[in-house]
């Protein structure tokens, strides 16, 4: 697995043994970004990153800072290490965060973090759990226009219209790649949520690197 395109092509990625981690291929990275098109200066958040690859393509390919948050304590190690041999002598941002994706969504969100590109891509097996757990708090931290790619089991593309209904969001597209589905929604953006709400910052690990 490596970068595919922008100032870190060709460079290499560490994978997470293991079944419970599934990266996206390079293909279907590859065909990502190129359905999305520009991202130069996005902000970009890679909520179940795996080894990292969805964001630092992202960071190739121009984003200007993103954000990795990952709760399996072996695939964020892998993140970590991802992330220095990519990012050398860069000054784009970064953030790695270790934690329960919809708590750090809710957080962020009242933090008053927002992003353009989001890449929501949770393990196949909990897509609908979790994509009903991010119902209210992920459209708070999306930017107006901002896109969720979403990438779930071709078995569960179903669940691609009750995302955006969820989310508030418009479908742009949907494609099937092979037992992958891709679709890219496109959300307007909320307000903040409660700063009452029930969210304890001890709850994860921020490893932040300006």
């Amino acid at each position: 697995m490596r970068i595919v395109a922008g100032e870190f092509r060709g460079r290499r990625l560490a994978a997470v043994r293991g079944a419970d981690v599934r990266p996206t291929s390079d293909r279907v990275r590859e065909a990502v970004f190129s359905i999305l098109g520009p991202i130069d200066g996005n902000v970009v958040l890679d909520l179940f990153a795996g080894t990292g690859a969805m964001g630092l393509e992202a960071l190739s390919r121009g984003a200007a800072a993103a954000t990795f948050v990952e709760i399996d304590r072996q695939a964020h190690e892998v993140v970590r290490r991802n992330i220095d041999a990519t990012i050398t002598g860069d000054s784009r941002r970064t953030a790695l965060i270790k934690g329960d994706a919809e708590r750090v969504v809710r957080s962020l969100a009242l933090a008053g973090d927002r992003f353009d590109l989001v890449f929501f891509d949770p393990p196949y097996d909990h897509t609908e759990q979790l994509l009903d757990s991010t119902r209210a708090s992920l459209p708070t931290i999306c930017s107006a226009g901002s896109r969720v790619v979403l990438e779930l089991a071709t078995r569960h593309k179903d669940l691609v219209e009750e995302a955006a209904l969820a989310w508030g969001a418009d479908i742009v597209l949907k494609r099937a790649y092979g037992d992958t589905s891709i679709a890219i929604l496109e959300l307007d953006g909320q307000p903040v949520l409660d700063p009452s709400a029930d969210v304890d910052p001890d709850d994860y690990d921020d490893d932040s690197r300006d």
